[in-house]
């Protein structure tokens, strides 16, 4: 968007030298999502405030469940919210670890079965491939490794929703590739996929989380979610660590959804994408390296180039550097490339989609990105994509019905000619924002976030009610 806008050390050890993925799980189990985080999660005890249960599922590894001391057994237990196939249970153990211990599944909370079980646990961080289905997740320690009680810093559990067949987009249309001009699905049949930008997760993280994301996937039916992560304007270069692992986090929320996920590295001021390529190395390849046995991820590598200084040439040069970065680690995952002039394929820079045709990256299994703002770009704009998307790969991966500014009137009558089509042409699009932010541009009303309700129209502004309706239409997939 353009806008300014002695037990320590052994725990610390264990978190960092934990696998990213099990050695000994197949290809299969590895790539299952991640399904629990966020979710609700009782125990048996905390031992203090600040050590709840939901710590143990919140993604971080600097926050933990403890049961109280000295008293065995203990639990925990997440409710996934439907029944689910579960491949793999990841238990990253405090100190405080469990030597006799249960994993157990169950359909309705109350009847256990077994699928794991050890009276030799040694703590640090137990990667368990399992077998079984079930709505709720228990951890059941009969007895302690220690003195104290029994403590996770993360319960993780993998799988699927059962029953679901080829009902989510992830589902029905698998790893996705470019193919000639067009997004296509595992099969090779051309798609469109459509659904929401985040806001800037430095601002509006409290609209992204398990009831909105809910919202959005089952809802909205949202095929996609944008993860936008400013680099500036207090994003990632002010805590590269925790914004990193935010976008981890929302990957796998977005994944356990059948979601795909853009992963938008937003730069925007400054406006030269060369100022960021330092830091784009470094977060581009931890995000390849943990999420490369996923088929629902595209990488957005620039956001809105701009600036006189900016022309094509240098973003060219930008992603010739940057893509093989990314592909060292994810051979597989559509790369998204922006344009000059904000992502305007130069429209708004004085040029046009000529630039880029006469002298494309030099790449395959990419696409190049188009954003526009339905009240601020008129006939000019919308004739251009439509001769781009026939001569080079587009994804809209930005737009609204409102100004440039995100905000103001809302041009519904243009943004529908827009939607027409790229419905037309199989033009990808991603609106934003879904956030609760007081712009026309944001969905929902202020104060939604972070309670909600987010599932139907009752805090949607009047954008929101017009974009819902359009991402529920039957997908052609």
């Amino acid at each position: 968007m353009r806008r300014s806008a002695v037990t320590k050390i052994f725990t610390a050890v264990a978190v960092l030298m934990a696998p990213l993925v099990p050695s000994g799980a197949n290809a299969a189990t590895a790539a299952d999502p991640l399904v629990s985080q966020g979710k609700p999660v009782t125990a048996s005890s905390i031992e203090a405030a600040g050590l709840e249960p939901d710590k143990a599922v919140d993604g971080s590894t600097s926050t933990r469940w403890a049961s109280a001391e000295g008293v065995d057994p203990q639990w925990i237990q997440v409710d996934l919210g439907s029944a689910h196939t579960v491949s793999r249970v990841r238990l990253t153990w405090e100190v405080a670890y469990a030597r006799a211990y249960r994993v157990q599944l169950s359909a309705d909370g109350s009847a256990w079965t077994d699928v794991h079980s050890t009276t030799a646990g040694d703590g640090a961080v137990d990667d368990l491939t399992v077998s079984g289905a079930g709505r709720y997740v228990r951890v059941h320690g009969t007895q302690r490794g220690t003195p104290w009680g029994y403590s996770l810093w993360e319960l993780e559990v993998y799988g699927a929703p059962t029953g679901s067949g080829g009902g989510t987009p992830v589902q029905a249309n698998g790893q996705l590739r470019v193919c000639g001009l067009k997004l296509c699905n595992e099969s090779g049949k051309q798609i469109q996929l459509r659904g929401m930008s985040s806001h800037g997760i430095q601002w509006y993280d409290q609209c992204l989380n398990s009831s909105s994301l809910d919202a959005l996937a089952t809802d909205w039916k949202a095929d996609v979610l944008r993860i936008s992560m400013y680099i500036q304007e207090g994003g990632y270069e002010t805590n590269p660590r925790l914004f990193t692992d935010r976008v981890h986090a929302l990957i796998e929320m977005a994944t356990a959804r059948g979601m795909y996920a853009i992963v938008d590295w937003h730069m925007l001021t400054p406006g030269d994408p060369m100022y960021n390529l330092s830091r784009a190395r470094t977060f581009f390849t931890e995000i390849a390296q943990r999420h490369d046995g996923k088929k629902n991820v595209l990488y957005e590598i620039a956001n809105e180039p701009n600036g006189d200084a900016v022309t094509w040439s240098v973003i060219r040069d930008y992603a010739h550097q940057l893509i093989p970065v990314i592909r060292q680690h994810d051979a597989d995952a559509p790369i998204l490339i922006g344009t000059r002039g904000w992502s305007s394929l130069g429209v708004s820079a004085g040029g046009d989609e000529t630039e880029i045709v006469n002298n494309p990256v030099n790449a395959s299994n990419i696409m190049y990105t188009f954003h526009f703002y339905a009240a601020s770009h008129g006939a000019e704009y919308l004739n251009t994509l439509a001769r781009a998307a026939d001569r080079l790969p587009i994804f809209v991966t930005e737009f609204g019905t409102q100004s440039a500014s995100g905000d103001g009137a809302n041009d519904f009558s243009r943004s529908q000619q827009y939607l027409d089509l790229m419905a037309q042409k199989k033009i990808s699009w991603v609106n934003w924002n879904f956030s609760d932010d007081f712009r026309t541009g944001a969905v929902f009303t202020t104060g939604t976030c972070p309670n909600g309700p987010f599932a139907g129209t009752s805090r949607l502004k009047e954008a929101g009610v017009w974009v819902r309706d359009r991402i529920r239409t039957a997908d052609d997939f």
